[in-house]
């Protein structure tokens, strides 16, 4: 053994270190970072949502094997890494797809499956709790999942003893404590900007529409304990070290920050927490947070309010769906291979068509393409249909198809920042990107920057992901008594020194997406059409 391994192993040993683990839609993924917060080792589970009956859910049973196989994955290549056992660390974050519906009983128990940020089928609840509070409730946001539910008169409402979010309730199995991150619970009930807590003025607005009804509970009943970046949120318990770790290595006692969905901890792996900063994180869906400097001037029901996990306040885009439609296209290209005998890795696979997107036209040839897997609330769909349309005098060739599909993927995130950039004025000096879509080094971050006409900044620690953000949370936690606020800490501690890579807007590639956009717009009908006749 290296005196370099040697010397990671005694740290892992000593316990000098923070584990992340973030549920992502399609990867959990799990991160072990050292003292100076870079990653020593990591592991994964893949796992992809169900449709059933009319939600998008991923059941109890996959959460829990899903989480368990992405911490032995972890255990698996630190003893393969060091030739240490994984007993301990120095504190956990939990971190998950953000948003959506888990409501509880009061034995604990389910009370329907999770429905994830994928389903748009809460519109009425949307619209009108947004009226009731003058304040955005979009459809993914577990209250407008609670207030259709009651519209519903689902049984299951007069039964519900807490709610809470996939992260809270990972949290919730590993320490006992019902509590959530400022940021994630920013999307399940709106906030007080002044108090950190939850709005008592839209509480009161709530339990009076909701008063006809005679149900057994209040709102405030239900809501979990709401906890800022850098506060302790409680200890691993024995039974919460048994469940991530069946195999009773882990040892219980560890101390555990704020759970955070992956929009917090995507704000904290690209240091996006202060006014005039912004990220994009770019995979399964794609959304757009942009911290604030001053409040909007009035209320959009396309734009999400939110907190980073600090407490400000951050406009965010989001669409349901960014990669998941080229993901398939992609696919049917590595199947020819396949059928041919061609044995060409999948990453090369992807390169190859995705850089072939920079040598398309352009506005992509005058080709047009909607990767709608499932419904878009900024666009007013409930359910999508993958489209694919080519007008007869289109420039139909391989690039042009590449690049519409990179173009699709961003329609709907165009079509939100334009509310704010030029509606609202709002300023942004760089986006920060992360996720898939950025993998293929010099593409994605190049149409990223025509769509959103901002440079647009990669960090090296970019491919870390959200896991990585939450486990710099954990850290964060036990480094509070030091002083530092959360974005000291990642500037002087965290991303001092760290490379960056900016992609400016190329004029040609914005006037390409421009025109690509306006025929955006234009096809949406057919794309509703598809959506009502097939």
């Amino acid at each position: 053994m290296s005196q370099t391994t040697e010397t990671v192993a005694n740290v892992i040993r000593e316990g000098r270190t923070a584990l992340g683990i973030e549920l992502g839609s399609t990867r959990i993924k799990a991160v072990l970072i050292g003292p100076d917060f870079r990653p020593l080792a990591s592991g994964g589970h893949d796992w992809e949502n169900e449709f059933d009956g009319q939600y998008w859910t991923y059941s109890l049973a996959s959460i829990h094997q899903g989480l368990r196989e992405s911490f032995r994955a972890l255990s698996d290549a630190v003893s393969e890494q060091y030739g240490v056992t994984l007993n301990t660390v120095g504190a956990i974050g939990v971190s998950a797809m953000m948003h959506g519906y888990m409501a509880f009983d009061a034995d604990g128990t389910l009370l329907t499956p999770f429905r994830t940020w994928r389903n748009n089928t809460t519109g009425q609840a949307s619209a009108e709790l947004s009226a009731q509070f003058d304040f955005p409730i979009p459809q993914r946001w577990s209250i407008a999942h609670l207030y259709q539910a009651i519209l519903n008169h689902e049984e299951h409402v007069s039964r519900i003893d807490h709610l809470t979010t996939l992260a809270g309730y990972i949290h919730w199995q590993l320490t006992g404590q019902r509590v959530l991150g400022t940021g994630e619970a920013s999307g399940l009930f709106p906030l007080d900007p002044a108090t950190g807590g939850f709005d008592q003025a839209k509480l009161d607005v709530f339990d009076q529409l909701i008063k006809a009804r005679q149900l057994p509970w209040q709102i405030r009943d239900l809501l979990p304990g709401i906890l800022a970046a850098g506060r302790n949120a409680g200890t691993l318990s024995e039974s919460g070290a048994r469940f991530l770790d069946p195999t009773g290595q882990l040892s219980s006692g560890i101390p555990l920050c704020p759970p955070e969905g992956d929009a917090g901890t995507g704000m904290v792996a690209t240091n996006s927490i202060t006014p005039r900063t912004g990220n994009v994180s770019a995979g399964t869906s794609v959304f757009a947070m942009i911290v604030l400097e001053q409040p909007l001037k009035k209320v959009h029901e396309e734009i999400d309010l939110v907190m980073t996990p600090d407490g400000h306040p951050v406009a965010m885009v989001h669409a349901n769906n960014c990669t998941s439609d080229y993901d398939a296209w992609i696919q049917l290209f590595i199947e020819y291979n396949q059928a041919l005998g061609i044995d060409i890795a999948k990453p090369r696979v992807y390169d190859t068509l995705l850089e072939l997107a920079l040598k398309g036209d352009a506005d992509g040839g005058g080709l047009l393409s909607y990767g709608y897997i499932s419904g878009e609330h900024i666009t007013g769909f409930e359910q999508g249909r993958p489209l694919f349309v080519r007008p007869a005098d289109s420039r139909f060739n391989l690039a042009n198809f590449m690049r519409t599909q990179l173009f699709a993927s961003l329609g709907v995130l165009r079509t939100g920042l334009n509310i704010l950039f030029d509606q609202e004025e709002v300023q942004v000096d760089e986006i920060r990107g992360h996720g898939g879509f950025f993998k293929t080094r010099g593409v994605g971050s190049r149409i990223m920057a025509a769509a959103t006409e901002t440079p647009i900044v990669i960090l090296e620690t970019a491919g870390e992901g959200g896991a990585w953000g939450i486990a710099l949370l954990a850290a964060f936690m036990n480094r509070s008594s030091d002083s530092l606020s959360l974005d000291q800490f990642l500037r002087q501690e965290v991303f001092s020194g760290q490379l960056t890579e900016t992609t400016r807007p190329d004029p040609r590639d914005v006037d390409g997406f421009r025109q690509f956009f306006q025929l955006y717009q234009r096809g949406l009908p057919v794309e509703r059409a598809a959506v009502d006749h097939l």
